[in-house]
């Protein structure tokens, strides 16, 4: 709610609440809910409570700070626990987007790639890191993904909670065409954009895995199998300059955590396989 001078009220922060759960290790689990999946139910397992009355977009700001602090799970299996958070990987994939090859720039729209890169993981904030290794069935993780991205658009963003229903609904626009290339409520329609940000999602990945191995003198094998579902030829060639480029191991792999089946059922609705 905004004063007679447009200063934005503090009725948001004071009202939103949030207390991590202190059971356990580590932080609380958003996946783990008994019965069907809610964003409700997440929320609750999170200790997050949401306004009855939500006029600003300062609610769903205090929510996606999760994406600064949940770490990338993937990592984490591997025994790397002050690795990347989700935060992390999306801010360099912005960057890359930024310094994209001619050709791609000539083909896409930089500023929806932009958005892409930004938005791709924003319900991940409720949703958590899902990972190939969690064998969670594509359409379920994309179910809750979607009902989240639903949830900061129809209850915290938009005109009747004191946003822009444009800004809103072009977030949700984006998300669902890069999770399905759905454009106009059409699913997979082709989108340059879409083929371009998924490919950055997995060399962003792959120069994190290279930079892990480095520092921290493992062999981090099993993430360079993601390299074969890169789409643009051009992108395929990043991805094979890091890879070239990991440092020579002289000990084997460690226990995959995340078998090449697993991989193919996780990018299976997304990627053409080569």
């Amino acid at each position: 709610m905004e004063d007679s001078k447009g200063a934005i009220s503090t009725e948001a922060f004071n009202n939103f609440s949030y207390t991590p759960s202190t059971s356990g290790p580590a932080q609380a689990s958003p996946t783990q809910i008994d019965g069907e999946w809610t964003v409700e139910k997440a929320l609750a397992a999170l200790g997050i409570e949401i306004p009855e009355e939500v006029n600003s977009p300062i609610t769903f700001f205090h929510i996606i700070e999760r994406l600064k602090t949940t770490k990338r799970q993937g990592w984490t299996r591997h025994g790397i626990h002050d690795g990347e958070s989700i935060a992390d990987h999306m801010h360099r994939m912005g960057i890359m987007v930024l310094f994209a090859p001619p050709s791609v720039r000539s083909s896409v729209s930089l500023d929806k790639c932009l958005k892409m890169a930004m938005l791709h993981d924003i319900a991940e904030s409720v949703v958590g890191d899902i990972t190939p290794s969690d064998d969670m069935p594509r359409d379920e993780k994309s179910r809750r993904e979607a009902v989240t991205v639903d949830f900061f658009v129809d209850r915290l963003l938009g005109s009747a909670h004191g946003g822009d229903d444009e800004s809103a609904a072009e977030m949700r626009a984006v998300w669902h065409e890069f999770e399905s290339g759905t454009i106009n409520g059409v699913p997979n329609s082709p989108s340059p954009e879409r083929d371009f940000v998924q490919d950055l999602d997995k060399i962003e990945m792959l120069l994190q895995m290279s930079e892990y191995e480095r520092r921290h003198g493992v062999n981090l094998e099993e993430f360079t199998y993601s390299a074969t579902k890169i789409r643009m030829p051009v992108m395929q060639t990043w991805a094979n300059e890091i890879i070239a480029g990991r440092p020579k191991h002289s000990k084997p792999a460690g226990p995959t955590i995340a078998s090449r089946e697993q991989q193919d059922r996780y990018y299976d609705s997304n990627c053409v396989f080569k």
